[in-house]
């Protein structure tokens, strides 16, 4: 609501539903009721610790058009004939369920980007969400998000042939891999970490974050890693947008590890 400002004892009660909302944003399961009530309850696990809501804004990493959904990640198993049916529309069909308001949905690699030149109070801003997948925005030099896609989720960013190949594009190398949470997965047995291959995404990279508030080392090495690929992609991102800022957010960039993913992209910056 435009009206409330988060006190802190309501916050810990916010930051509950914004997990809940991502233990049930699930890339890997086809159902599309599985999705569609996570979404809702999430929304209205948020919408109960408010007096009432005026609005709602999803940032989703995908194309979207006219609010709906074009293209994402979070439906990658859907099958094509759920997708037109169930998925398109999903967003509106369930602010519906939230009450007559507002509802824009957009790319939250344009929301990040927007964020951050608002805060910063600047232009020619990047902003990459690594989450699901790596989203990416970016405000020009007029303070405008471009209207085109920032797809950089499907860009190589790797040209070693044996690199992971991206599941949409079936190109080798893509951002996806390096700045989502496939990438602490895939990093995780390299560091000596075992997952357990049953968990979901989510929760593996929830066991790395665990591991990283105990202070274990391995996991720093994850994220210093991820650091170093991020350091080299914003140097080549370079040749295609005028930058002067770079925004990163998402879950993989939450607490210290995202501290150490900056740390180490700028030490590669100033160094190489």
């Amino acid at each position: 609501s435009k009206d409330v400002m988060m006190m802190p004892e309501d916050a810990e009660k916010f930051e509950k539903a914004y997990s809940y909302a991502f233990l049930h944003k699930e890339a890997d399961n086809s159902d599309p009721e599985y999705h569609y009530q996570g979404i809702l309850e999430a929304m209205k696990t948020a919408a109960s610790h408010m007096p009432r809501v005026d609005a709602i804004g999803i940032s989703s990493a995908g194309v979207y058009i006219d609010n709906k959904i074009m293209v994402a990640s979070l439906f990658l198993k859907v099958s094509d004939e759920d997708f037109e049916k169930k998925v398109k529309t999903m967003y509106l069909d369930v602010a519906k369920e939230i009450g007559d308001v507002p509802v824009e949905v957009a790319n939250d690699g344009d929301v990040t980007a927007l964020a951050g030149a608002m805060d910063l109070g600047d232009n020619n801003v990047l902003g990459v969400a690594m989450g699901t997948s790596e989203a990416v925005g970016y405000v020009d030099s007029d303070g405008n998000i471009t209207g085109w896609l920032n797809e950089l989720a499907f860009v190589p960013v790797d040209y070693c042939k044996d690199a992971m190949v991206d599941e949409w594009s079936g190109d080798y190398g893509c951002g996806v891999k390096y700045f989502s949470q496939d990438s602490v997965i895939k990093l995780a047995p390299a560091a000596g970490i075992e997952l357990d291959e049953s968990l979901s995404p989510a929760e593996k990279l929830k066991v790395v974050q665990k591991l990283m508030v105990e202070g274990d080392e391995r996991a720093a090495k994850i994220y210093d890693t991820i650091g170093v690929y991020f350091g080299n992609s914003i140097a080549y991102y370079a040749m295609f947008y005028d930058i002067k800022h770079v925004i990163i957010m998402g879950r993989v960039t939450s607490g210290e590890g995202g501290a150490i993913i900056l740390d180490r992209a700028n030490e590669v910056l100033e160094k190489e």
